[in-house]
């Protein structure tokens, strides 16, 4: 391979500081050649959001170990191969429409038959280095022929390009999204446009119930305990300098790229501690990301700052340029137009909707303004025999904090409605792109979130199905529409299943998780999980809350009423069981009273009733048993039967199978 050739920049106004270096008289002609881009389909929002698509990521040169993304790539399967490129000899010249023009110059609409354009009359720029390694090794008469060719194997039946080309795949990542309480009844578009062409997972869970932890089993394929994400709080591990040094480098988005020849793209809010000083700040940017646009903190849509492939950049309050969810769906929009043709992508849209503050873009600030929070049999009920977070808080709630939780149930719908337009502003330009057919496209959140549930407010973080349970919706190759399906899967399984769509052979990854790819295809004959495992670390500190001092040490997220959501013993580990005979969940505490709660989904789907001191002692301990052994689970033991298969046996050397975690907090558990 020729050396690696930075991305060519699109953004008109971007500062000449972060411009490659060139001539100012060849930057000044080609910002005169650059056409004026107009409103985004299907949505208000100009595409000036974000000041457009900036090509050139943290690692430009190509994503093969060898630079450029061709040819077969180690870890991916025989028959993934991407055609090899030339190395260009200096100073080539190639035809345009319009006449020759230097090889570093504009290409046109010539060189889309490379890249399996269905028109030459389109004056859409060929861009990425790998176009232009090719019609650059080209004189003018050579390149003539080198497009007929082109356009020849694309079209002709026997031509093999197109039909070895790996498929594409997007995840699109929404903020503390429940599927409980009605979380996805607003996304009419993205209901019609993925769940509505693909498959729904009925049972979807996290393996935490919080942002920070529950993304990094996203792109690690690990559980907590494995990754060491415990919080959102860089002592908690969230994008610590341990996080960069230990796991990121082996996160599924850096094998896709350095393994198997894929473009990736990130935008959006990554981890929670992302841009610290402490951390590296927004130059960080982290392995195997082509083009990077990250969100520093916590989730915002207006006054934040992006990391722009390690560049800080300001936005402000001004909806037409700044509102988050359009910003980042402008910027997808541009990757999608820009990027290589050559090379598979992988793209990753982390929306801020619907974490609180809950800001709504303006022409959708007056809708659901009759929607309030669901009041089911949970509701605003006092959490009898449960963990003593739960049961400090007041009931009835009183009426003011009734009309909070109404209030944000109903602005959460509202900054959905951004998503919606995001996803429907993606899948039409997939298709406007020939793309479509081969694109998978994930949908789901890192968490769910409760509203008034055993009279807690408004968070997540809890054990409970409202919390841990999410949406999950995918559409793709060989999937069949409208489907649902009853399986027990987690997020730790996205990674290990986009892997595998990429062709990595899994058993050369650490992962917990399992490939969904046999479910969406449909393999009647796969056998699958009965249980997974839920963990959660507590936050708190030695203080007590200066609003509830009464409540003492340890608390934390507290409201005006003194109800508070979490403590530094609201430490917990769970089974989650599901099987073809039982529905159950079992969770002990990591407190003095080393507490237990389990429930009866079948009989008591809004888990009111602990059944901890009334189910057959057999089960509790085979139970406990099973918790300790995920607990120390690692890769292949994380998936092993669960206590209700029929290939399920007790073996206690799995329970010290892991030496890298830390003690096992649950041993001393007396039935």
């Amino acid at each position: 391979m020729g050396p690696a050739l930075r991305p060519r920049l699109v953004n008109v106004r971007k500062s000449a500081l972060e411009q490659p270096s060139r001539p100012a008289s060849e930057r000044e002609q080609r910002s005169r050649e650059r056409p004026r881009r107009g409103r985004a389909a299907g949505g208000p929002a100009p595409r000036s959001h974000g000041n457009g698509f900036l090509g050139g990521g943290a690692t430009p040169e190509g994503a093969g170990p060898g630079g450029g993304g061709a040819g077969l790539h180690r870890g991916c399967r025989p028959g993934h191969v991407t055609p090899p490129l030339r190395s260009p000899p200096p100073r080539s010249r190639v035809i345009c429409r319009g006449g020759a023009a230097p090889c570093g110059r504009r290409f046109r609409s010539c060189l889309r038959l490379l890249a399996g354009s269905s028109g030459a009359g389109s004056s859409r720029p060929c861009v990425r280095p790998s176009v232009r390694l090719r019609c650059c090794a080209m004189s003018p008469a050579a390149a003539v022929r080198g497009l007929a060719l082109a356009a020849l194997l694309v079209l002709s039946p026997a031509g093999a390009t197109r039909q070895v080309r790996r498929p594409n795949v997007v995840l699109i990542l929404t903020d503390d999204q429940d599927v409980c309480l009605g979380g996805m009844t607003p996304l009419k578009k993205t209901n019609a446009l993925i769940a509505q062409m693909g498959m729904t997972f009925l049972n979807a869970y996290v393996p935490s119930a919080l942002c920070c932890p529950s993304r990094a089993s996203i792109l690690t394929g690990k559980y907590p305990h494995n990754h060491h994400v415990v919080n959102n709080t860089l002592e908690g591990n969230c994008s610590s300098k341990l996080w960069q040094k230990i796991q990121e480098p082996y996160t599924f988005p850096a094998l896709l790229k350095t393994m198997c020849g894929y473009q990736t793209f990130f935008a959006g809010k990554y981890l929670n501690e992302y841009g610290a000083e402490d951390a590296g700040g927004v130059g960080h940017v982290p392995p195997g990301w082509s083009f990077w646009y990250a969100l520093e903190k916590n989730s915002k849509y207006y006054n934040y700052t992006l990391s722009v492939n390690g560049k800080a950049r300001r936005h402000g309050e001004n909806y037409s340029v700044d509102y988050l969810t359009d910003v980042l769906a402008n910027m997808s929009l541009d990757f999608l137009e820009y990027k290589s043709n050559f090379e598979p992508f992988f793209m990753m849209i982390s929306t801020p909707a619907p974490h609180s503050p809950w800001t709504a873009a303006p022409q959708y600030t007056k809708s659901f303004q009759n929607v309030s929070a669901p009041r089911n049999s949970n509701f605003n009920i006092h959490g009898k025999n449960k963990h003593w977070l739960i049961r400090q808080a007041k009931t009835p709630m009183t009426n003011s904090s009734i009309q909070f939780l109404d209030d944000a149930y109903r602005k959460r719908w509202q900054t959905l409605l951004s998503v919606d337009d995001l996803v429907e502003k993606l899948v039409k330009k997939l298709e406007l792109n020939g793309e479509l057919d081969n694109t998978y496209i994930f949908y789901t959140s890192d968490n769910g979130f409760h509203t008034g549930q055993f009279s807690l407010p408004i968070d997540k973080r809890q054990l409970y199905e409202f919390d841990i349970k999410v949406p999950l919706l995918v559409r793709g190759p060989g999937i069949k529409p409208n489907q649902t399906n009853k399986m027990l899967v987690a997020n730790i399984d996205l990674g290990p299943t986009i892997l595998d769509i990429a062709g990595y052979d899994l058993n050369k990854t650490q992962m917990d998780g399992m490939s969904l790819l046999p479910l969406l295809r449909g393999d009647k004959n796969e056998t699958w999980r009965s249980d997974f495992l839920v963990e959660y670390q507590g936050e708190g500190y030695n203080g007590s809350d200066p609003t509830c001092p009464g409540l003492g040490p340890g608390v934390t997220h507290c409201f005006p009423d003194c109800v508070c959501e979490d403590s530094y013993n609201n430490t917990y580990a769970c089974v989650r069981t599901l099987s073809t005979s039982w529905d159950l969940q079992y969770c002990e505490f990591d407190d003095r009273e080393v507490f237990v709660e389990v429930y009866n989904l079948t009989a008591d789907p809004h888990q009111i009733n602990n059944i901890a001191k009334t189910i057959d002692q057999e089960i509790l301990e085979k139970m406990n048993y099973r918790l300790m052994m995920l607990q120390s689970c690692s890769g292949a033991t994380c998936r092993t039967p669960g206590i209700f298969d029929p290939g399920y046996r007790f073996d206690p050397r799995l329970m010290f199978s892991n030496h890298g975690v830390r003690a096992r907090r649950f041993s001393a558990q007396s039935l």
